[in-house]
């Protein structure tokens, strides 16, 4: 008890606050670190870098997508909000909002319907249109830059991008070394994109990403990790943390985030900075050590003293030990112990160099619970589709071939929606089309 009372002082003492005995008694047990990205690995203040506008006027791009991102309180949506008001820009809120989670939000502004979000987001409102191929390919190079590209479209119609940077706490890098030179894993957890992800973790010197997972989610990866026989802790800041904060074994809150996030773990970090989890790891096996020494030095004391000090070596030694020094003996047993445990007030959170930071290969975690399995959806428009005969003829012919689970016609649009899997040969799916007497335009 003492050296549990010590070891939860110290850490306050160096702002980290032990909420039970249980979490520091586990935390010198973690060998793997799940990390959060916004506010946990970077400063979680991003700003915007870039803004492309196609075929409108850019600060009028950047207005109408400042008064959609106004009603949503997402670090990306304020840094959007943020740029328009240092342009002076006229700022108009939304008349409906939705939220779609992990891929973005849909919103009408001025009788518009808007959607605004990643790539995901664009792909499920619209498919995979091969219109948007060109434009993806700009948002995922500047991903590869480790800036999050937002896509915003006007009634159909891709209005732009905007791109938002965060940069990596100052001291992410250095703490991160810190964690694997302990021997401990290091995974960065995140829903932005993998290219994104990636970079980031080059950036911080993280060795392994699972990237574009969605908030629901990354509770079950945690859980995953913990079934495959890892000890887990999950650091995090936000709302969508909790519930994977909760299920690890120590969740660890960043002291500077949400109130739920802070409530459900079991180690804040007042500091808001990640070199206190390698301190708070150091810290508890120097009481799990100091508890095993006490222990070990009690049992032998008392193994010795007790069969002593009741007179079991007397008639075969001669050894006895009267009531007064037995008594004696006995307090100072409880003296050494205390006293031993008091010496972990000299504890020291060790000094973190900035010399002799990794470049290790990055590997990118496959997310098994990214949605559908990886499904996609394509609009192809065709000519040609005339009646309720033509529609079932095109769906026919193209639920036949091989990767496609669904297939819908619009007449009135004159398209057809395919759902499929993401290696699909699309150029079957309009030869099929082509086929059954139908023009693909």
């Amino acid at each position: 008890p003492v050296a549990i009372m010590v070891g939860t002082g110290k850490g306050a003492e160096n702002g980290i606050l032990i909420k039970s005995a249980d979490a520091l008694e586990t935390t010198h047990s973690i060998d793997t670190v799940v990390l959060d990205k916004t506010g946990t690995v970077t400063e979680g203040k991003p700003v915007v870098t870039d803004i492309l506008a196609f075929d409108t006027d850019e600060n009028e791009f950047l207005k109408l997508a400042a008064g959609v991102e106004s009603a949503s309180e997402h670090p990306l949506a304020e840094a959007i909000v943020e740029k328009a008001k240092e342009k002076n820009l006229e700022i108009v809120s939304p008349t409906e909002f939705q939220a779609i989670s992990g891929r973005g939000i849909v919103a009408s502004v001025s009788g518009s319907k808007i959607i605004a979000g990643n790539e995901q987001a664009i792909k499920e409102q619209y498919g995979n249109s091969e219109n948007f191929m060109e434009v993806f390919k700009k948002g995922n190079e500047l991903a590869s830059q480790g800036k999050t590209p937002m896509y915003f479209m006007k009634d159909g119609k891709l209005l732009g991008i905007i791109a938002v940077a965060d940069t990596i706490k100052k001291d992410s890098k250095e703490a991160i070394q810190a964690l694997k030179n302990r021997n401990i894993d290091v995974v960065l957890l995140t829903g932005d994109h993998k290219n994104t992800a990636m970079a980031i973790a080059k950036e911080a010197g993280i060795k392994k990403v699972i990237a574009e997972v969605l908030p629901t989610d990354k509770e079950e990866h945690i859980r995953e990790l913990m079934e495959a026989g890892h000890k887990v802790a999950m650091v995090g800041d936000g709302i969508n943390d909790s519930p994977a904060l909760a299920r690890a074994d120590v969740g660890i809150a960043i002291g500077a985030g949400t109130d739920i996030a802070i409530e459900s773990a079991d180690i804040v970090l007042m500091h808001s900075s990640l070199k206190d989890v390698a301190t708070a790891i150091d810290l508890s096996k120097a009481v799990i050590r100091n508890i095993k020494q006490n222990l070990f030095w009690a049992f032998f004391y008392n193994s010795i003293g007790i069969p002593l000090a009741a007179g079991v070596f007397y008639l075969s030694m001669g050894w006895k030990l009267s009531p007064m020094f037995g008594a004696a003996a006995m307090g100072m047993s409880s003296v050494c112990v205390v006293s031993n445990a008091l010496r972990l007030r000299g504890f020291k959170p060790k000094e973190i160099k900035k010399n002799n930071i990794e470049n290790d290969e990055i590997e990118l975690i496959e997310n098994k619970r990214k949605e559908d399995n990886n499904n996609m959806t394509t609009v192809i428009n065709v000519n040609g589709m005339m009646c309720e005969h033509c529609k079932a003829t095109v769906e026919k012919v193209t639920r036949g071939v091989e990767g496609v689970s669904n297939s819908e016609v619009n007449l009135d649009a004159k398209n057809v929606t395919i759902e499929h899997s993401a290696d699909t040969d699309l150029e079957k799916v309009k030869k099929a089309i082509t086929d059954a007497g139908y023009e693909v335009v």
